[in-house]
């Protein structure tokens, strides 16, 4: 048995956490694309992609009461690493495109399984002290595995694609066959060296799943959440308030990518994997970790505003690029760390704010119905349409389309009431 020390599985965990994500909702819309796909079927396909994100607080009673979530992390991760590798074979097929979507589905609903238990296991794994500790090696380590999702992974399909690594890769769906192999076999050997480092926190392995209880316990949570208090503003905000985003977030890579012809900025993979996946990353985190200390410094009632114009103006910079397109690689990163790391600093007050309106009797399974409305409000649903928008009024339209909607934005903030006792020191 390796050491199961804090250290040896902590940042892998997350690792393994951020792989097939990026791969199910990051790498795919890029693989649909050089494969034929149009915008709006694009976003439409991986949008339904999203579904176990939103729906996980229904199942998550199962992992709870079913195994160990150590079994269901282990479980999960080589599960994983067989299906990201099926892909791969499924791609040279007559039915590439049902059999792909099919297998990225299964991946989803068991990455959202993984992402319940290793949350669950960071709790019941480590002292509260070690919680604190840690909490940022997992959230670094998460987008490093980000980082080698849709930064990496594209690169190198990229530099298959231009024949670097031998004319039998060079083909478009042999780069892609290639690199969901290596997810694969980066998830099996994660799944075999947890197998190995996780410790066995769990002494009660629960054999039988009360469906009864469990649908009374989510009665009991509904309950607390719909006596919040100004709860209606609230969840307008929980829904809406990442709608500028939400449009933003599968277009912008197909805009990178697309030809001049297509109104795009015809970027390479290589370029793509290197500007958004890696410089616009580390934007987003640097973004993350600002926001998050300047709230802790001065309290989410003085911060709220000007991160909320943090996450919104910056996005004007696609209404640049897309009027006066450009192959600068320095100006389009500039313009892609821009706006991310303001997205990063702009997510930090709105994570603290559902902290905040969960705090109290089952704060935990409420906030979980906050993360999962947010993401079908502001992340699931506008993603789904993105595509279909920019089809029918162009990339110049679309993203003054998005300027127009962080006025929702601006509404849903000034109507909500933020808790004065959370005030920085």
């Amino acid at each position: 048995m390796l050491p199961s020390r804090p250290a040896s599985w902590v940042p892998s965990l997350y690792l393994a956490e951020a792989l097939p994500f990026s791969a199910v909702m990051l790498i795919s819309v890029i693989m649909f694309k050089e494969l034929g796909l149009t915008d709006g079927q694009i976003t439409l396909y991986t949008g339904w992609l999203g579904l176990p994100w939103v729906i996980k607080p229904f199942w998550s009673p199962i992992i709870d009461n079913l195994k160990t979530k150590r079994w269901w992390i282990v479980s999960m991760q080589f599960f994983m690493g067989g299906a990201l590798a099926l892909v791969a074979f499924t791609l040279p097929t007559a039915f590439w495109l049902q059999g792909s979507l099919a297998i990225f589905m299964l991946i989803a609903f068991a990455s959202a399984t993984h992402d319940i238990s290793a949350d669950g296991f960071y709790i019941l794994g480590l002292s509260n002290h070690d919680q604190e500790l840690f909490v940022g090696v997992r959230n670094t380590f998460y987008r490093i595995g980000m980082v080698i999702g849709q930064g990496g992974l594209v690169l190198l399909a990229g530099y298959m694609q231009a024949g670097h690594f031998g004319a039998a890769l060079q083909s478009i769906a042999a780069s892609w066959m290639a690199v969901f192999l290596i997810l694969g076999v980066l998830m099996f050997l994660l799944a075999l060296y947890h197998a190995f480092t996780l410790p066995k926190v769990e002494t009660v392995v629960h054999e039988r799943f009360d469906l009864m209880e469990q649908a009374r316990e989510f009665v009991r949570t509904l309950k607390v959440f719909v006596t919040k208090p100004h709860l209606v503003t609230a969840i307008c905000f929980i829904l809406l308030f990442r709608l500028p985003e939400g449009l933003l977030t599968k277009i912008v890579p197909l805009f990178l990518t697309r030809s001049a012809a297509e109104g795009g900025l015809a970027m390479s993979d290589v370029d793509f994997g290197f500007i958004y996946g890696t410089l616009g990353v580390i934007g987003l985190l640097s973004g993350g970790i600002v926001g998050g200390w300047a709230v802790s410094k001065w309290g989410l009632k003085k911060c709220l505003w000007p991160l909320v114009l943090c996450i919104t103006l910056p996005d004007i910079v696609y209404v640049y690029l897309s009027y006066f397109p450009t192959d600068n690689l320095w100006l389009i990163g500039s313009c892609v760390c821009i706006e991310q790391i303001g997205y990063g600093l702009g997510f930090a007050a709105y994570t603290l704010f559902l902290v905040t309106f969960s705090r109290g009797d089952r704060s935990t399974a409420v906030f979980s119905i906050c993360t999962a409305g947010q993401y079908f409000g502001g992340v699931m649903l506008p993603g789904m349409v993105s595509g279909l928008i920019s089809e029918n009024i162009g990339y110049q339209n679309f993203f003054w389309l998005v300027m127009a909607f962080c006025l929702v934005t601006f509404t849903v903030t000034a109507l909500i009431k933020v808790d004065a006792s959370y005030e920085g020191k």
